[in-house]
């Protein structure tokens, strides 16, 4: 498996990129974009206590389908580790999270990060039960 830190970062997104609508760079540039994004709106939410479910999911959505999804789950965790309890509920939720991620020297297993507990619920009370896949099982004790 590549090797992803920060160093190589750029090139390693670059080489898994899968939009064949992209004519330039910049657009390139606005898909990574997301991954700041997305850190806004944790931040956000870690100062404040709200987030904004469908905007956060809407950005992954757009994020996995113009990224393999391997590829662009390794990058987020890399971007956003210091938000993974909250990032993680999404991924589960949208069935990205796999059991283990390999980013520049460590390997993070997936039972070594909670589940931000109020996100799930937010996350419940979004799919209102239509979907309810395993993310809903993944109580913390």
């Amino acid at each position: 498996m590549e090797v992803l830190n920060d160093k190589n970062f750029m090139l390693f997104a670059a080489h898994y990129y899968d939009n064949k609508n992209c004519v330039d760079i910049l657009e390139f540039h606005d898909d990574l974009n997301r991954i700041k994004y997305l850190k806004r709106l944790f931040k956000k939410y870690s100062d404040t206590g709200e987030i904004k479910v469908q905007l956060v999911l809407n950005h992954l959505i757009v994020f996995y389908n113009v990224f393999y999804p391997t590829a662009a789950t390794r990058m987020l965790v890399l971007k956003l580790k210091d938000y993974l309890q909250v990032l993680k509920p999404f991924l589960v939720y949208l069935n990205y999270w796999p059991q283990k991620i390999n980013i520049a020297e460590e390997t993070i297993i997936d039972s070594d990060i909670s589940l931000d507990q109020n996100v799930v619920n937010l996350l419940r009370e979004y799919d209102n039960g239509e979907n309810s896949w395993y993310i809903f099982n993944l109580s913390s004790p």
